[in-house]
């Protein structure tokens, strides 16, 4: 999972002035003129934030905001019937919340609806001032991390549990640099006591996968690609820079077009200006897992704008495949959800090959929104891992990190467990797999990492999670789901998502045969995966918030399936029926 810090983005360019004005208590629309285009974006989202402020401190009761609780805007998402919603972060006396986030929700007039929150007890606390100093709680964070040494540390008020606890938010970095082993660990101001560790940075392989492989001997093989796609011809421009289109000869995607950079006569430079300036580097084997992961590292160019051959002994064909994956994930949000860019900014995604020495696995980086690509342990993965799936799931975790940030409410020692970063795990496989459909409409499936080469053939799946031997996953909810992994307990939501869009029982897409159960022996009929896809970003990006579990993932869906279709339509009682075949319903609430 990502670090606990609350490290959301800004609206909009166009919006962000707007923001700046609305931090803090309620304040008024600004004065009406004659705006331009732009000026008329950042004044309805102004009047948007104010409204939801206002709204915010009116109905405190329903809210939770108290007097000394400032509310930071931190996106607004606006539907096409007018609604508004307005996701915040608080500040205690000025500390930020941890687990405090909230979503009001508007009408089209900016009357109150509703609020979502995080929390269900407003955040209290007699004093914020810490009896411990910053260094004693940072030596028991690094205690944490065999070796390891501390990073940034800031003062937070700790609310994920509904109880408020002032507590000391430390990076911990691992002694070899493994973003495997970094944490963010929460340690109380007062006590010393650990509060919770979790994994700095996104990882596509869990811990106990990697374990379970070593333990079994395990190898695994992954397939390259053959043939070649489509390679639009491009013209050249005498003026530079200027955007270029070239080729790229990858390793699981075959032979891919790159949108690039022409910067001089015979000069081209991996970066996409028509994507937000997306772009992959190279780290040359540095392991750095701080802010300056992309920025330290060197930018890729090229002569002929031709780039790898294929293998891994040209050092640029796991740059085909990461910004082949970047792109593809790209246009995936824009097109179907009109998201643009990871944090609906405008900025393209960015990431860094070839990261550290035998790191064998990818990883999603709040710190540098950025991601990192391992070249394999040179053991158990031999092969860089910059499949497609793999750059579709890790950058919907820096979606999730962007709207819902959702995380995990409990850990220990063995890794992070709790719905919360369960369903963060899947919403990063479900949209993942959907990236994947999006870029390859016949030959798209519900698999994950299917290309790494496993004796299993997949990593996980959605159909049936528990086919998945490496990690546990589960089909159905129980109450012992919240102390289950994040990956094997994504299996739920995975489950649900699937049968949402596909229904229950056998069936075949993209020659791929599925055979999906239910908890109740019930027939589940699909809506489709398109309108399952906006359901459930509808839910998250305005129902979900950073403590949601999978029944409050239930309520979310129903709510986003009453606003796209209405609440008597065939949509919104599939939702209700997806879920009770995974055994999360509104009687077995916890």
């Amino acid at each position: 999972m990502r670090s606990a810090r609350i490290s959301r983005t800004a609206l909009a360019l166009v919006a962000a002035t707007a923001l700046a004005a609305t931090a803090g208590t309620a304040v008024a629309a600004p004065a009406g003129h004659t705006p331009t285009a732009a000026a008329s974006v950042a004044g309805r989202t102004s009047a948007a934030v104010a409204a939801a402020q206002a709204a915010a401190f009116a109905h405190a009761a329903a809210t939770g905001v108290g007097a000394q609780t400032r509310l930071r805007a931190v996106d607004v998402m606006t539907d096409q019937d007018g609604k508004q919603h307005v996701r915040f972060t608080q500040l205690y006396r000025g500390v930020p919340v941890v687990g405090g986030d909230l979503v009001i929700h508007l009408g089209a007039g900016s009357t109150y609806l509703g609020v979502t929150r995080a929390a269900g007890r407003t955040v209290s606390l007699p004093s914020t001032t810490a009896e411990l100093t910053q260094r004693e709680a940072e030596k028991h964070a690094v205690a944490q991390v065999p070796g390891g040494q501390a990073g940034a540390t800031r003062l937070v008020v700790d609310h994920a549990a509904g109880k408020s606890t002032l507590a000391y938010e430390v990076d911990v970095t691992a002694a070899d640099d493994s973003p495997d082993a970094a944490r963010t660990v929460l340690v109380d101001a007062n006590t010393g006591a650990v509060l919770r560790s979790t994994p700095t940075a996104d990882a596509f392989l869990s811990q106990r996968v990697v374990a379970r492989l070593h333990q079994r001997g395990e190898t695994p093989h992954p397939k390259t690609a053959g043939g070649s796609a489509l390679v639009r011809a491009s013209g050249r421009s005498t003026t530079y820079p200027a955007p270029a289109v070239g080729k790229g000869l990858s390793l699981f995607s075959g032979t891919v077009t790159l949108n690039t950079t022409q910067t001089a006569a015979r000069t081209y430079l991996l970066k996409d200006t028509t994507r937000g300036n997306a772009e992959i580097r190279d780290a040359k084997h540095a392991s750095r897992t701080d802010s300056t992961i992309f920025s330290a590292a060197t930018p890729l160019t090229d002569s002929d704008d031709t780039w790898g051959d294929g293998t891994t002994k040209n050092n640029a064909t796991a740059a085909v495949d990461a910004s082949h994956g970047l792109t593809a994930t790209f246009d995936f949000y824009k097109k179907t959800f009109g998201r643009n860019g990871i944090q609906n900014d405008g900025a393209g995604p960015r990431g860094v090959v070839h990261w550290g020495t035998d790191y064998g696995n990818a990883a999603w980086y709040d710190s540098c929104h950025c991601m990192i690509y391992g070249d394999g342990d040179g053991d158990t993965f031999t092969k860089p891992l910059v499949q497609l799936d793999i750059t579709g799931h890790e950058l919907t975790h820096g979606v999730v990190a962007a709207t819902a940030g959702l995380e995990p409410t409990r850990t220990d020692a063995k890794g992070q467990y709790g719905e919360p970063g369960a369903l963060n795990e899947s919403l990063a496989d479900i949209f993942g797999s959907a990236t994947e459909f999006a870029t390859n409409p016949t030959t798209g499936n519900y698999l994950m990492g299917e290309q790494l080469g496993l004796d299993q053939g997949f990593l996980r799946r959605l159909d049936k999670p528990s086919l998945d031997r490496y990690e546990g996953t589960v089909d159905y909810w129980g109450k012992s789901t919240v102390d289950a992994e994040v990956h094997a307990g994504s299996g739920v939501s995975s489950h649900a998502f699937y049968l949402l869009a596909e229904g229950s029982g056998r069936k075949t897409v993209n020659g791929v045969t599925y055979d999906s159960p239910t908890y109740d022996g019930s027939t589940v009929q699909g809506i489709g995966r398109d309108k399952a896809l906006r359901v459930f970003y509808q839910a998250l990006t305005r129902y979900m918030v950073s403590t949601t579990d999978f029944h409050d993932a239930r309520k979310a869906t129903l709510k986003a399936a009453g606003d796209l279709y209405g609440t008597t339509s065939t949509e919104y009682a599939a939702v209700g029926k997806a879920w009770a075949a995974v055994n999360v319903t509104a009687a077995n609430q916890p």
